[in-house]
């Protein structure tokens, strides 16, 4: 049976303690497709669960990972054959299934797609579910309506993966973009990325009871939920809309029906787990074609799986910007 390298993270009265460990195969679930993983990411979500947040992993020990991107080793469905490079998005990977910051992930043959033919193995995680979640928060604005002519496009959690990611898209397609920041650092890196304006995450979290605040942007993409999506949902001009994708600083808001009856607001959930696969290709192949972004390499940081840990903790501190890619080869 074969080894392989992961990283694990082990309950042991109520502590999680994760580590970089060799393992079998035994510990991959029944599935159809087994994959050779050459990369992955660090995602918001893989930094949960190796905290132990409740509702992301299933159970432990347990190997986060919520994306992955390799070469199939074996596969009991016709439409995959050995060598195939192949990427997994979402659904239950990294949760209740053995995720991608292992080195063999093995998953139902549905939740796999083909590499987009343009892209390499790397550039697909270097996208990955943030990028994916990007473009499908960029596709749910035009499918409203909402064109560079409308307005400027405000971007929440500007210097995470999805927030950069929404950026860089947003300028190629010739909108307009305001970032909202936390990181008193991040000025230089979010002009590198095309933003017009930057505006202080202090101006948009303090609640007030105001139905409606002064029109400042034609549309949002928001990542992190909480009092500042009230604010920003007050703060669309009228017919405008906002993509909502994270919850970041908090899962839920309190606010009142005004933007959405007094200013006709859209109010846009994003979801790329459970995503369809037949819309999810859609997504890889605008990624992969007119939608290809410059200069991605800008955004992200390679690390290898040894060094995934100390990657985490940054994470969690908020010292990272952009998107990191793992690489399971190294």
């Amino acid at each position: 049976m074969e080894s392989f390298t992961a990283l694990r993270v082990h309950e042991v009265d109520g502590k999680y303690n994760a580590a970089i460990e060799e393992v079998t195969e035994e510990v991959l679930p029944p599935g159809d497709v087994t994959i050779r993983v050459h990369y992955s990411s660090l995602n918001y979500k893989d930094m949960l669960a190796i905290q132990g947040a409740k509702g992301v992993a299933a159970s432990y020990p347990h190997t986060p990972g919520i994306d992955c991107a390799g070469v199939v080793l074996a596969s009991s469905k016709s439409e995959f054959t050995v060598g195939d490079e192949v990427l997994v998005t979402g659904y239950q990977l990294g949760m209740s299934v053995p995720g991608g910051l292992g080195q063999l992930v093995r998953v139902p043959a549905e939740w796999v797609l083909q590499k987009p033919g343009h892209f390499s193995l790397y550039e697909t995680m270097a996208y990955g579910t943030a990028g994916l979640t990007a473009a499908l928060c960029v596709d749910s604005l035009t499918q409203v309506g909402i064109t560079p002519e409308f307005g400027d496009v405000l971007v929440t959690g500007a210097t995470g993966a999805v927030g950069s990611l929404s950026l860089l898209l947003l300028n190629k397609l010739g909108f307009r973009t305001v970032a909202l920041k936390g990181k008193t650092d991040a000025e230089a890196y979010l002009k590198s990325l095309g933003v017009t304006e930057i505006v202080p995450r202090e101006s948009l979290v303090e609640p007030t009871s105001k139905g409606l605040l002064t029109e400042r942007w034609g549309a949002a993409i928001d990542t992190v939920g909480g009092e500042i999506l009230m604010n920003v949902l007050k703060s669309i001009r009228y017919g405008g809309s906002v993509a909502c994708c994270g919850l970041a600083a908090a899962p839920t808001f309190a606010g009142s029906v005004f933007p959405f009856i007094l200013r006709g607001i859209n109010l846009l959930g994003v979801d790329s787990a459970q995503l369809e696969n037949e819309i999810r290709q859609l997504m890889w192949n605008s990624l992969a074609g007119e939608w290809r972004l410059p200069h991605l390499q800008n955004i992200v940081t390679r690390v290898p799986l040894s060094e995934i840990l100390t990657y985490v903790d940054r994470l969690s501190a908020g010292q990272v910007m952009g998107r990191i890619v793992v690489d399971l080869n190294a």
